[in-house]
C-alpha cells in the first residue's frame, strides 16, 4: 500500500501541474504510472530512513510518513520534467528529509509507539535467562 495517493498529490499541487509534470506524450492527462513511480521512489526513501526504528512497509500509514511521502513524490514529479525546481517544493522536500532522519534518530515521533529492538538501543540480543546463569549471587558470595 503506498504511503500517498494522486489525489494527495492533488491537494499540494494543481491537476494542471501533474499533467504537465506527467504527460510526456501531450495526451492531456495524468499518466498515473508515473505518479505511481513517483510515489514509489518516495516510499522506498522513507523506508530505508524508518527501517531501522519500525517495521516497513507501514500497514497504517502515519500522518507525517503521509505528508513526507507527498511531499518526496511531488518533488520527485518536478524533478523528472523541470531544471529549476520551484523553491517552494525544494524547501518541502529539505524539510520532508530532515523529519524523516528525526524520525530515524528517534528525535521526531511518528505517533506510534515501537518497540525498540536490541538493535536499536546499540545493544545485543540473547537467547538466555535468568535461570541460565551461571554466576549469581549466591555463588558469588565470599569471593
Amino acid at each position: 500500500m503506498p504511503y500517498c495517493t494522486l489525489t494527495d498529490i492533488k491537494k499540494l499541487i494543481p491537476e494542471v501541474t501533474v499533467i504537465q509534470l506527467t504527460d510526456d506524450e501531450d495526451t492531456g492527462a495524468v499518466v498515473t504510472s508515473r505518479v505511481d513511480e513517483a510515489i514509489a521512489q518516495a516510499d522506498a526513501e522513507i523506508d530505508s530512513y524508518c527501517g531501522g526504528k519500525y517495521s516497513v512497509p507501514f500497514s497504517t500509514v502515519p500522518d507525517i510518513i503521509k505528508k513526507c511521502s507527498v511531499d518526496i513524490s511531488t518533488y520527485n514529479l518536478y524533478s523528472r520534467r523541470v531544471e529549476e525546481i520551484p523553491a517552494t517544493r525544494a524547501d518541502r522536500y529539505k524539510n520532508a528529509i530532515r523529519q524523516l532522519e528525526g524520525i530515524a534518530k528517534g528525535t521526531i515521533s511518528i505517533g506510534e509507539s515501537v518497540e525498540p529492538t536490541a538493535a536499536s538501543e546499540g545493544g545485543v540480543a540473547t537467547n538466555k535467562t535468568a535461570s541460565d546463569r551461571v554466576f549469581t549471587k549466591d555463588t558469588m558470595t565470599n569471593y
